[in-house]
């Protein structure tokens, strides 16, 4: 396993992070266990949680992703747990979650409250990166290309959002923050606001990154890396897409057929696309989710990619991928493809 450090800290984290969207849905508390032990087994000591999770969920089951990671820190022992990097997400506005609180922003109130229930879920007394899921204002994500208007219900609260970070951090809950599924204006804000108040420092990014979508290369990239944000690059399977079983069909089991919201990952030019990657990875002796993993671990812009399964032996066969290497011509070819269908799934 490699490491880096956690941007601006001496806090070292694997460069493989474990995300647990699929705990308490697709997985089972006993499953999600064995995943984290073989997980740490394997070197990973960056897990990445959110209070909405598990995907799909509804009132009755939400936050059993973090409860079940709570039970496992607590069977793991405290000085286990501190040799860890804990993350989760507060959710921010978004239709049809409104069972996670009302209303769904981010006030002193509802922030204190969040950071409360996660610490109560995950059974632990601080949250080593706590993020914004995503940004409060309306803007170009989960499938938005860009906009043709502004948000003009939406007051800058940048500095009041960091304010309330600072106590949290001061009162020991929370040690680092990031932010998730934004953009560079928002990250550009929170930097200006943070350097000139002395007020906590966004570490890092959490946004999506694959094959299918490099389209955090067009702004962010440059301003995070000049600026040392790090990019956790979510998605890096294109939500399974890339591991090249949807070519044949989607199968009533597979998460696209449950979770229908995200069939941006399998539009015309998505299909298209993975169809090319798939040809060129098996003409160079590699499955496609070997590549897929293998090109978004080998970008200098990526921090840690976020990688989930819903078995042991995905999460085995994905670990796995991190050890090969893409030789330049496989990239030639990638940048090729990239070129003829780009950012297919934004």
């Amino acid at each position: 396993m490699k490491y880096t450090l956690l941007p601006n800290t001496d806090i070292k984290i694997s460069t493989i992070c474990l995300g647990t969207m699929t705990f308490g849905n697709q997985n089972s508390e006993a499953e999600a266990h064995s995943q984290l032990d073989y997980a740490v087994e394997r070197g990973i000591n960056f897990i990445d949680t959110a209070e909405m999770y598990p995907i799909g969920g509804n009132a009755q089951i939400v936050g059993s992703t973090e409860r079940h990671i709570g039970t496992w820190l607590q069977k793991i022992g405290y000085s286990e747990r501190e040799k860890l990097v804990v993350a989760t997400k507060i959710a921010g506005p978004n239709r049809g979650l409104e069972y996670i609180r009302q209303p769904l922003d981010f006030s002193k109130k509802n922030i204190h409250d969040a950071v409360e229930l996660s610490l109560k879920n995950l059974q632990t007394d601080y949250i080593d990166l706590y993020q914004m899921h995503w940004p409060e204002r309306v803007m170009n994500m989960f499938g938005k290309r860009g906009i043709t208007e502004l948000d003009t219900k939406w007051q800058d609260n940048f500095f009041e959002v960091l304010s309330v970070y600072d106590g949290l951090i001061k009162e020991g809950k929370i040690k680092h923050i990031g932010v998730s599924n934004e953009n560079p204006y928002g990250v550009m804000r929170f930097l200006q606001e943070s350097e000139k108040h002395n007020l906590p420092r966004i570490a890092t990014i959490q946004n999506p990154y694959s094959l299918l979508n490099r389209l955090y290369e067009v702004g962010l990239s440059e301003l995070c890396m000049r600026e040392n944000v790090g990019l956790m690059a979510y998605s890096p399977l294109g939500f399974g897409v890339l591991s090249g079983k949807y070519l044949k069909g989607i199968n009533p089991e597979y998460r696209m057929a449950k979770f229908p919201q995200f069939t941006r990952y399998i539009g015309e030019n998505a299909t298209k696309a993975t169809k090319l990657y798939n040809e060129l990875a098996e003409g160079n002796g590699l499955t496609i989710s070997q590549m897929a993993l293998a090109f978004v671990n080998q970008q200098s812009l990526v921090m840690s990619t976020i990688i989930g399964a819903t078995s042991l032996e995905q999460l085995k066969e994905n670990i796995d991928a991190f050890d090969v290497v893409l030789s330049n011509e496989i990239l030639s070819e990638i940048e090729k493809i990239q070129e003829l269908i780009p950012n297919p799934a934004p």
